[in-house]
Order: structure tokens, then C-alpha cells, then sequence
């Protein structure tokens, strides 16, 4: 089992920036990859930055370069700093953490951006 808890969402105008953070805890050594998905209303769940285990990023074309997902191994953490926030960057973020058969998910943390 792995627990993922996410924080640091909030309320943000157009430019500004965000960073969330996704604590994870439990069977953590099983862990292949983390990344961070959002969902919109109306609009299905979508990867917006993965990383993996062996440090490889990928990234939604329509955040490349605002958006940096990163790690810190000692607190079992990993970060999705947002820049440039845009008005359809507002979505629910959720944390993802994938094992070999299946993934856990986290909470999730609302994210809007005002224009």
C-alpha cells in the first residue's frame, strides 16, 4: 500500500505561480514512477508531468515549460511547480504514484486561476 497526500492548491491570478506537493508513505520502495494529473470540469483526467525512477520527466505539450515536476528522495516527496498559471490550468490536481500492477492516487487539490 502506498498513501498519497497532496497539498498546496489554492487561489491564483493569470501569471502567477503555485507549487504542489504530494508526500508519499507506505510501500514507497514499489514505486516505479509519480506524476500529476488534472481534471477539469466536464473533462477527463489527464497526465500533466510524470517522472520516473530513474529521473525521466514527460510533460503535457500545454504545460511544457511553465510547469516542473521534481523530487526530494529524503522527505519521499515529489512537487509540481507551476509558473505562468493560465485561466485553463484551473482543474483538480491529483498525485499518482504507479507500481508494477496498478497505481495509487491522492486526494487531490484544487487549483483555480483567475483571468
Amino acid at each position: 500500500q502506498v498513501q498519497l497526500v497532496e497539498s498546496g492548491g489554492g487561489l491564483v491570478q493569470a501569471g502567477g505561480s503555485l507549487r504542489l506537493s504530494c508526500a508519499a508513505s507506505g510501500s514507497i520502495f514499489s514505486i516505479n514512477a509519480m506524476g500529476w494529473y488534472r481534471q477539469a470540469p466536464g473533462k477527463q483526467r489527464e497526465l500533466v508531468a510524470a517522472l520516473t525512477s530513474g529521473g525521466s520527466t514527460n510533460y503535457a505539450d500545454s504545460v511544457k515549460g511553465r510547469f516542473t515536476i521534481s523530487r526530494d528522495n529524503a522527505k519521499n516527496t515529489v512537487y509540481l511547480q507551476m509558473n505562468s498559471l493560465k485561466p485553463e490550468d484551473t482543474a483538480v490536481y491529483y498525485c499518482n504514484a504507479a507500481i508494477e500492477c496498478g497505481s495509487y492516487w491522492g486526494q487531490g487539490t484544487q487549483v483555480t486561476v483567475s483571468s
